[in-house]
């Protein structure tokens, strides 16, 4: 992997920490993520004033693409927002990460993509680093938890989770291989909102989104161009490396998670998420090397 496509990953990793940490602090974590979508399009819309190319006309292919990714990511947010409502962090997070398990299969099968020796260590560290990340201890009992209750609909809500994420990040690396990566984020982020506010004309969400917007107006707009920062970042970085190395590498976000936790949530400082953040350091050093 070159030092560019890492330098952006990286920051991309930075940016998604940063916006988690905007979710964390809101109120109606639905809604505000769909009001930080808002922002990021508006944003994004002002920034397409100023390119100095005009908008390049895409294919039906590209807007397939789009759209799938923009349905396989809103899925996503749906599923991790049902298994953190139902279940403990400790059990949904580690299993809402498993789509680091299915991108490089994905990436060999479908994109014909090879990992090298290292690049594999690099994996095993970052999946076994995001894996172990919220879980209280290192015990057998502790590692297995959220395995033995996969009848739990938190734990098939995480699994669908990693598993549609995966899905959206081989359309992603395949939209962003054949069209700009920057137009291509913005017709992933516009069909996004289209889908996400569709959900939100239900009838449970009417009243709320007003509501979050007079709670959190300023997170809000400071939450626009860190998730656009992180959108655009990711998908130029995926349009230079291999979708098995970047969706890896990108959970390094874990590590600036941790530190973000540490010094400005006041999260304690506990030797499991500290040993984890290191694996998945190591794992995204042995993928520079190997990748």
């Amino acid at each position: 992997m070159s030092i560019l496509a890492l330098t952006y990953i990286v920051f991309s990793a930075l940016m998604h920490a940063l916006w988690n940490m905007q979710v964390k602090q809101s109120h109606d974590k639905t809604i505000f993520i769909w009001w930080m979508f808002i922002a990021s399009s508006l944003l994004l819309n002002v920034v397409l004033l100023f390119m100095p190319q005009s908008f390049p006309p895409p294919d039906l292919h590209t807007l397939l693409l789009a759209l799938a990714g923009a349905i396989c990511f809103v899925f996503y947010h749906l599923f991790n927002g049902v298994a953190y409502r139902q279940g403990d962090l400790s059990l949904t997070y580690p299993l809402a990460q498993t789509s680091m398990i299915y991108v490089p299969l994905w990436g060999m099968l479908f994109l014909h993509e090879q990992l090298t020796a290292y690049g594999g260590i690099g994996i095993l560290c970052v999946v076994a680093g995001a894996y172990c990340v919220q879980l209280p201890s290192f015990s057998a009992r502790m590692l297995l938890r959220p395995l033995r209750n996969l009848r739990h609909g938190s734990v098939r809500a995480a699994l669908a989770a990693g598993f549609i994420y995966s899905i959206g990040s081989i359309v992603d690396k395949t939209g962003v291989t054949g069209y700009s990566p920057f137009y291509f984020t913005y017709l992933l982020v516009m069909m996004m909102v289209v889908v996400m506010t569709l959900n939100l004309c239900r009838q449970r969400y009417r009243g709320r989104i007003l509501q979050e917007w007079q709670n959190n107006r300023r997170l809000i707009l400071y939450s626009g161009p860190v998730m656009l920062g992180s959108f655009i970042s990711f998908r130029y970085g995926l349009s230079l490396a291999p979708v098995s190395y970047a969706v890896p590498v990108r959970q390094v976000n874990v590590l600036f998670g941790v530190l973000i936790g540490i010094l400005f949530l006041g999260e304690p400082c506990g030797r499991v998420r500290i040993v984890a953040a290191l694996m998945i350091l190591i794992g995204v050093l042995f993928i520079r090397v190997g990748g």
